[in-house]
């Protein structure tokens, strides 16, 4: 999909603001037809306009408090192996390619400081990985959104 027209951006903006909202719900708010927001979810959903539908679960209650980034160098021919050894350990919650210098930004969880040490060595420990730099997370001071943008392109 190419664009959003109007309709679209009030959809999506409706669901950035209640994303558990049901489709008769969006309907009404909307002031549109049930059917017509059930075949435009189905068209946003088909063209690839949602990201994953995986609930975001806080993993302190799961036993891990403590959040960080690791900046990972590696070689660049074996990048993709490198993907694939970080993506068994359990503790990597979520990875980006980057440009510039570092070539990998993966966030991490742990038990403790011990813990994110491990989690640490076991991503040193990849082959290709050359080397890391852990920060801390202190706090989300920003949570994904897109509410802002959706009301900008209205």
């Amino acid at each position: 999909m190419n664009g959003y027209d109007a309709v679209d951006r009030a959809l999506l903006k409706a669901l950035a603001d209640d994303p558990r909202a049901t489709v008769v719900a969006l309907a009404d708010r909307l002031k549109m037809s049930r059917n017509t927001v059930q075949a435009r979810m189905a068209r946003l959903d088909a063209s690839g306009a949602f990201m994953s539908f995986e609930r975001s679960i806080d993993p302190a209650p799961l036993g891990y408090p403590l959040e960080a980034f690791v900046a990972v160098h590696a070689r660049q021919k074996v990048l993709a192996d490198v993907v694939r050894e970080l993506a068994r350990i359990p503790e990597v919650i979520q990875a980006h390619g980057l440009s510039g210098q570092v070539d990998l930004l993966v966030r991490v969880v742990g038990r403790d400081a011990h813990d994110l040490f491990r989690i640490d060595e076991e991503i040193l420990a990849i082959d290709g990985v050359e080397r890391t730099e852990t920060s801390l997370v202190m706090g989300e001071l920003i949570p994904y959104r897109l509410a802002p943008l959706l009301a900008r392109s209205g």
